[in-house]
């Protein structure tokens, strides 16, 4: 089965990195936060689509 990722699968993959992140290293979890909230913006701007034409 061929993974097919589009920018709906972004956000979920993102979440998902950024809370393994947290639960290993929770010293880190304002950087991560802050990460996730910027690369979430972006994407809700559209840059990451922009990017791809």
């Amino acid at each position: 089965m061929p993974l097919n990722l589009n920018p709906t699968h972004f956000e979920p993959i993102v979440a998902l990195i950024a809370g393994i992140i947290i639960l290993i290293m929770p010293r880190f979890l304002n950087l991560v936060v802050a990460i996730y909230l910027i690369v979430i913006g972006l994407s809700g701007l559209g840059l990451f689509k922009m990017l791809h034409t």
